[in-house]
């Protein structure tokens, strides 16, 4: 059975999950509407550091954030010199880092969606008076809430997993930033399999029907652009 850490643990994660999925679909609607319709040669250079997370080890992240937050360092120097805590081995360190791991599952997601929009739609209701404010509240937003929600659930489901970020910047405080996947590492261990058993099973059914709901959606999005 689960114990009271276990608990703990999970509550923090889906703090952590919802709050950084929160922040990446705020902050990644700008950046992937820029990057849909951008000509400016910089586009590539900006896809490839969003993408960065893809293919680096978690730990090479984690380790280069733990030094951007050291107190040593000219961003946790400014954060100390306002009197703020610690951004490593912190709840909003966690967040930061979060919010550059999971990034281009968010921002991917809104970019192909803004992109399939093409420019058509808008043109249309340019013509009828909408400012660009209007248009992309009253057009780009309904038309791409499959897009939202792809990027939502991926954001959310891939937070979820971490480990490799998460335990170089909170390193494994109960209560504070113990997460699920660092809870389940101390679990095996300690040889408590149990334990870890229903961790990691939760998380894997849970990560299966994540990827089940967004193939499902697909598939039903083309099935109704095909009849």
């Amino acid at each position: 059975m689960l114990q009271h850490s276990d608990i703990t643990a999970l509550f923090i994660t889906l703090r952590l999950a919802a709050t950084t999925t929160l922040i990446l679909l705020v902050v990644g609607t700008p950046i992937a509407w820029w990057l849909a319709n951008t000509r400016s040669r910089l586009r590539s250079l900006i896809e490839a550091i969003i993408a960065l997370p893809l293919v680096l080890p978690p730990t090479v992240l984690g380790f280069y954030l733990l030094l951007a937050f050291s107190p040593d360092s000219p961003l946790g120097g400014a954060v100390a010199s306002l009197g703020l805590p610690s951004l490593a081995f912190s709840f909003t360190g966690l967040v930061l880092g979060s919010v550059i791991y999971s990034m281009p599952f968010v921002v991917q997601p809104l970019q192909n969606s803004f992109v399939s929009l093409g420019k058509r739609p808008l043109e249309v209701a340019a013509t009828l008076g909408a400012s660009i404010f209007d248009r992309f509240i009253s057009v780009v937003l309904p038309l791409s809430k499959m897009g939202y929600l792809t990027a939502a659930v991926l954001g959310f489901a891939h937070t979820l997993g971490e480990f490799g970020v998460v335990l170089m910047i909170g390193g494994n405080i109960p209560g504070e930033t113990q997460v699920l996947s660092i809870a389940i590492y101390d679990h095996v261990e300690a040889l408590e399999y149990s334990q870890a058993h229903w961790l990691a099973g939760g998380l894997l059914i849970s990560s299966f029907l994540v990827l089940l709901m967004i193939y499902g959606m697909n598939r039903r999005i083309h099935l109704m652009k095909t009849s």
